[in-house]
């Protein structure tokens, strides 16, 4: 579209009353506002900063995160930008489609007319796409709904369309930005509680003036796992300049955890399964340095500005990389095709779940180590 010769803004073709009617536009009234983000730890840590700006924007109004039973207990008592969580019941279905019973359709109903009768001003859709969750948010009954909008997804009132390969920040952001919420902070920052100081001094024993550094060799995709022996020989160095090392994941990681304390030559704390989300923030609020696969240990220490080391597969790079440099690195595997059957994993997945990263090197783990702690300080 040419621009006006006297640079004027053609409102009549990108304002209020053109390709995307109210975009932009603050909403008048708002008293009660819904989010959608009910999905892991990482994707509400980036979710943070698109929070705060509606938080902004809307200093009076209530704000309720509908999500899952762990982001009530995480947020519970913790300074945030939400004033609630409401739970939503594993009914709610927001993925794929799945076979419900009669059981599920009965509480799926049952939750919806309890977000009814709450009268949302606003419904945003932060979760993904929308194929399923737009049609949800519609039923909520609030006065404007907005949100991510994929090419097979239902239409919201306004609509952000939701595309990959997308920084995720910034898509949550823009994606706010529909009802007049603009974001000044593009990194994710979280609160640390004196119970989640209590909880990791309870495990790290007694006082150690040591600098601390956590290894997270766990993550969901165990295509996205850096080797437990790299991992183990990371620690090493680490260990060797000083520091006191730590292993975290959950309990479900713990044989991961055990790999790497087993090829360790030098002493580590195996804290598998010993803390909660909060308890976690307070062990990270004290590290060093982090150096984790592309999972929710990062993202919770990138928001309280640890400086962080982060293995990325290439898929995962360009949505959840870190907004800044000065303290975080990034480490990547190019790897496209599976180790084990060859097959490209680009937009496609084989059966396998052998980890894409083991073409990754120590050295070059080690070398974003030294430029975020540099021998001898």
């Amino acid at each position: 579209m040419p621009v006006p010769a006297d640079g004027a803004l053609d409102t009549a073709r990108w304002g209020s009353g053109g390709l995307y009617p109210g975009r932009g536009e603050r909403v008048a009234e708002v008293k009660r506002i819904a989010v959608l983000r009910a999905n892991a730890v990482g994707d509400l840590v980036v979710c943070m900063p698109a929070l705060t700006a509606l938080r902004c924007a809307y200093p009076a109004a209530h704000i309720s995160l509908l999500g899952r039973s762990w982001h009530a207990e995480f947020l519970r008592g913790r300074p945030s930008p939400v004033d609630e969580v409401i739970v939503l019941p594993p009914a709610i279905h927001l993925g794929s489609p799945r076979e419900s019973s009669a059981h599920d359709h009965g509480e799926a109903e049952t939750c919806v007319a309890g977000l009814q009768s709450r009268r949302f001003d606003i419904a945003l859709q932060l979760h993904g796409g929308g194929r399923q969750s737009n049609a949800f948010m519609h039923r909520l009954g609030a006065r404007v709904t907005a949100g991510l909008q994929a090419a097979d997804a239902p239409p919201l009132d306004r609509n952000l369309p939701y595309r990959l390969l997308h920084p995720e920040v910034l898509r949550l952001l823009e994606a706010v930005s529909l009802v007049g919420a603009q974001g000044c902070d593009v990194e994710p920052r979280l609160a640390v509680t004196p119970a989640d100081r209590r909880e990791a001094d309870g495990a790290l024993g007694p006082d150690d003036e040591r600098p601390l550094v956590v290894l997270q060799p766990g993550c969901t995709d165990p295509r996205r796992a850096w080797p437990a022996e790299a991992f183990a020989q990371v620690g090493d160095v680490c260990a060797r300049r000083g520091a006191r090392v730590v292993l975290n994941g959950t309990q479900d990681e713990a044989p991961r955890l055990a790999a790497v304390r087993a090829a360790m030559r030098e002493p580590c704390l195996d804290l598998a399964g010993v803390l909660s989300l909060g308890g976690l923030l307070g062990l990270l609020e004290r590290a060093r340095l982090v150096i984790a696969n592309d999972t929710g240990p990062a993202h919770l220490a990138r928001a309280l500005d640890v400086p962080s080391v982060t293995l990325y597969w290439i898929c995962n790079l360009a949505p959840y990389a870190p907004m800044s440099t000065l303290r975080h690195a990034v480490a990547v595997s190019w790897q496209l095709h599976c180790p084990r059957c060859g097959r490209f994993n680009i937009g496609t997945r084989c059966e396998h779940d052998d980890s894409f990263m083991a073409q990754l090197g120590a050295e070059e783990v080690l070398s974003l180590v030294d430029s975020l702690w540099p021998a001898g300080t």
